[in-house]
């Protein structure tokens, strides 16, 4: 179950760090209204998470998520740069990522 919870702890992470970016410095009031909330939940599942896993585990594991997810948004919804080196880069971050899974023993 902890690695669900990590899942989707890094899921909202996502969300909440692109409607930060959409939120304009906080100055729009429901993006900011949904960074806040969907960060609080991003939080908590993260430490249902951490219950049972390895803190370097997790946290690592939840902010790849977040780095990887957040990459994803930024080219689809922002159109930021997809150049074969952020690509490459990303895919380093990916393999770090199934290592730690393979590694956890849970």
């Amino acid at each position: 179950m902890a690695w669900i919870y990590l899942f989707f702890a890094g899921v909202f992470e996502v969300v909440w760090s692109s409607t930060m970016k959409q939120s304009e410095g906080f100055s729009r009031l429901m993006p900011s209204i949904v960074t806040a909330v969907t960060m609080l939940i991003s939080l908590w599942l993260l430490a249902l998470a951490m219950r049972t896993l390895p803190l370097g585990t997790a946290y690592a594991i939840w902010t790849g998520i977040g780095a990887v997810g957040a990459f994803i948004v930024g080219i689809i919804a922002f159109g930021e740069a997809a150049t074969p080196f952020r690509i490459v880069s990303v895919c380093l971050i990916v393999a770090g990522l199934i290592g730690l899974k393979l590694s956890s023993g849970h």
